[in-house]
């Protein structure tokens, strides 16, 4: 074939044989151009008018999944719960149908006046409550009508005082509903399984109105059961939602720093959680709960499947909630009581429930209790719904109630007025006066105006010490124990305590303050107590007492029991020991004090310094022990010692300790007729005397039986080259938790307090532990 130059294709033999064409590639592109076109044209010309593409919401009908036949799930057995099956098999989403059950509303709605005129300024700001409710155990009937379920939904929006805009409710294959209704104020949405009967919904408004109240109703309409053997099981928790000013936030008694709402109203996971009493007193709010956790052994389940009733014993009721009241009453009380000797008048500041009351009353000595509690309406409802935290009933001797028990005097008063009118600065002088008061009321980080005037009024404080006898005790329950990372004390949420503090540390009649932490008082985090002390030295004997004495004080003081079981649940010999000695915390949060306290820097031996000790072995000591010419004997430094470091710190280690109690009863047994020779006993005596020294506690003889005790002693201070190891003050402050963790190091530790030179003789001073 042959052509010309101007023809659009050629043909040519390649080397293999076959033949190949050329194409100019403008005329393809011309000619697909031109198809576009031409398509383009006949769309506009002979395709559908505007109007005819308009459709409807309910004129959509979404397919199904997949091609054909909608796929059907496995039909699951009625009493089969999906909790208990574990993940389904095979599973595939539910098939849409259009919406059957629907009100669309009239529009645009305004806001409406409440009686002032004014809007609810809540539903305008960025806030809300919102509800969670699961419900099992609902007839699967009830669960897969939407019309039944559309009238309970709006009911319960009536109920609730809410408006209803529109709602769409749609059927789901092959079973359940979903209901979404909107809300003048938010939203109301639920989502059903009939095969399981379970239903979970969702409810959320703005505005002042609560949604507690709602939950009954929601159980009532929705929670149809479906069977007579079986008990609907509601789970619900309620939260504050979006941003509230904080001082709102706070205010509100269901914020989420609330005790309410943090242990009842928030966690989603209790079986039960049932409302009791919910009031409003002039003072303050008032809720009453009864729950029980999911956890709980044996837990609400295992009740229910042994068909255990309310108040069986084999069935954790709420009592299981007023053992860690009583471990919080336990130590708030009794540390207090049994650190005075006879305490026979008492007064409490504050608890209206009447557990405090109770605890005072165990204690034989008592001859009257004086309860000032402002909120009467308080103890109205505890005497009502929370009988068993003021029951005397078991105790010999004592009233049914605790209120009504002839020791006890409840006066309805302002607790601060009480103490300030009676015993303050304008008080005539002859009001009686008590051996222990406690302090039962708020905690001082509480925010509250209230907190401020019971924890920072001087002259309150004042008329407490006021109020004291001479050896009197104040115990301040003072809440949440700190932590060794807080911050300084008064530039924390503690600063109201750190006032208090101040406060009492200030005050003439004040002679110790000692801190105490219980961790199973019912709170997340250990709760803290300041016992405070006029007399110093009989307070500190008593609270540094050994266990074996606290318990026989407690043998010989508590009320004996009907029930023959102990008065006492917590509080023991073996617990006070763990109260004596402050937690690290406190001494650190302490020494976080500005300007820092001199004693902080005796938080612990200085590594820096070497400690020179006593051998045996003469080419290992750093002592030796020479014999004088007057027949006393020395005790000479072997090598050079420098200025500050420790002195036989090994053997001062080693001392022992007795107490008073225990040497006054050595000395009675020596005095004895009858008993034989009692000399060992009476060198014992002798060598306690001559070698041993009181502690800074005042409760107990150090005794020093390593080579210490041969130093001799001068009055001569130029002479003395050894001293005491412990900060330079006069006394022992009032409050110092570094004293309190350290008194017995600073009782048997000695310093070199110049340079020693190798064959000078170590000389300790007359007065030395004075």
């Amino acid at each position: 074939m042959t052509g010309g130059t101007g023809t659009a294709a050629a043909a040519a033999a390649g080397d293999d044989g076959q033949t190949r064409y050329t194409i100019d590639v403008r005329l393809f592109l011309v000619a697909i151009t031109a198809a576009m076109a031409m398509s383009f044209g006949a769309g506009v010309a002979f395709g559908p008018s505007p109007s005819s593409m308009t459709l409807s919401l309910t004129d959509l009908s979404l397919p199904a999944q997949g091609v054909g036949t909608p796929v059907q799930q496995h039909r699951r057995l009625p009493t089969t719960h999906s909790a208990e099956l574990g993940k389904k098999i095979s599973e595939s989403h539910v098939n849409f149908e259009t919406p059957v059950l629907e009100n669309m509303g009239d529009g645009a709605v305004y806001h409406p006046k409440n009686e002032s005129g004014a809007a609810d300024d809540e539903e305008h700001l960025p806030a809300g409550q919102h509800l969670l409710v699961d419900i099992k155990n609902i007839e699967a009937a009830f669960l897969n009508s939407e019309s039944r379920l559309a009238k309970a939904m709006v009911d319960v929006v009536k109920a609730g005082g809410l408006t209803l805009l529109s709602y769409h409710c749609h059927s789901l294959l092959p079973a359940g509903v979903s209901c979404v209704g909107v809300l003048l104020e938010s939203h109301i949405s639920f989502h059903t399984w009939p095969d399981e009967g379970v239903i979970t919904l969702d409810l959320f408004t703005c505005g002042s109105s609560p949604l507690l109240p709602v939950v009954p109703v929601i159980e009532e309409l929705f929670g149809i059961p479906r069977s007579p053997d079986e008990k609907v099981t509601t789970l619900w928790a309620h939260e504050l939602r979006g941003f509230r000013h904080q001082e709102t936030r706070k205010s509100h008694y269901l914020d989420d720093q609330s005790d309410l709402a943090y242990y009842v109203t928030s966690p989603l996971d209790m079986h039960v959680k049932h409302q009791v009493v919910s009031t409003k007193s002039p003072y303050q709010q008032i809720d009453i709960w009864d729950v029980m956790d999911i956890d709980d052994t044996p837990n609400y389940q295992d009740g229910l499947l042994h068909n255990l009733t309310e108040g069986d014993p084999r069935w954790l009721t709420n009592e299981s909630m007023s053992e860690s009241e009583k471990e919080y009453h336990e130590a708030l009380v009794h540390p207090a009581m049994f650190a005075h000797p006879n305490p026979k008048k008492v007064a409490i500041v504050g608890g209206g429930e009447g557990a405090t009351l109770r605890e005072v009353l165990k204690h034989k000595t008592v001859e009257k209790a004086t309860m000032i509690e402002i909120d009467e309406m308080m103890v109205d409802i505890a005497r009502e719904h929370l009988p068993k935290m003021s029951d005397c009933s078991n105790y010999v001797g004592r009233a049914d109630s605790c209120f009504d028990d002839p020791l006890s005097e409840v006066l309805h008063q302002d607790g601060t007025k009480y103490f300030i009118d009676n015993y303050g600065p304008a008080a005539t002088g002859d009001a009686e006066r008590f051996d222990v008061i406690v302090i039962d009321s708020l905690d001082p980080e509480d925010d509250v105006a209230f907190a401020d005037e019971l924890y920072t009024n001087s002259n309150f404080m004042k008329s407490l010490l006021f109020s004291l006898n001479d050896n009197g005790i104040l115990v301040v329950q003072i809440g949440t124990a700190p932590s060794i990372h807080d911050p300084r004390a008064d530039m924390s949420v503690y600063a109201r305590r750190e006032l208090l503090f101040n406060n009492l540390e200030a005050q003439e009649g004040v002679g110790a303050m000692l801190v105490y932490e219980e961790a199973h008082c019912g709170f997340n985090e250990p709760h803290s107590f300041l016992v405070v002390c006029k007399d110093a030295v009989a307070c500190r004997q008593r609270w540094y007492a050994e266990s074996d004495f606290i318990d026989y004080e407690i043998y010989e003081r508590i009320v004996m029991t009907k029930s023959g079981t102990p008065a006492l649940v917590h509080y023991d010999g073996s617990t006070q020991h763990t109260y004596r000695t402050p937690p690290r915390a406190w001494e650190t949060v302490y020494c976080r004090r500005e300007p820092t306290p001199v004693e902080c820097s005796y938080r612990g031996l200085d590594l820096t310094k070497d400690s020179f000790d006593f051998q045996l072995d003469a080419e290992l000591s750093s002592f030796g022990i020479v014999d004088n010419e007057n027949g006393e004997t020395s005790v000479i430094a072997m090598e050079p010692i420098p200025a500050g470091s420790y002195i036989m710190a090994d053997h001062m280690a080693s001392s022992f300790l007795v107490s008073d109690e225990s040497l006054t009863n050595l000395q009675a047994n020596t005095e004895v007729v009858g008993t034989g020779l009692v000399s060992v006993i009476s060198d014992m005596l002798e060598f306690c005397d001559a070698h041993g020294h009181a502690s800074l506690d005042q409760s107990k003889q150090v005794v020093e039986i390593g080579a210490s005790f041969i130093m001799r002693e001068t009055e001569d201070p130029a002479k003395a080259n050894v001293g005491r190891w412990m900060p330079p003050l006069d006394k022992i402050p009032v409050y110092s938790p570094v004293y309190e963790r350290h008194m017995m190091s600073f009782d048997v530790f000695l310093v070199a307090t110049r340079d020693i030179a190798k064959g000078d003789e170590v000389m300790k001073p007359t007065n030395l532990w004075n």
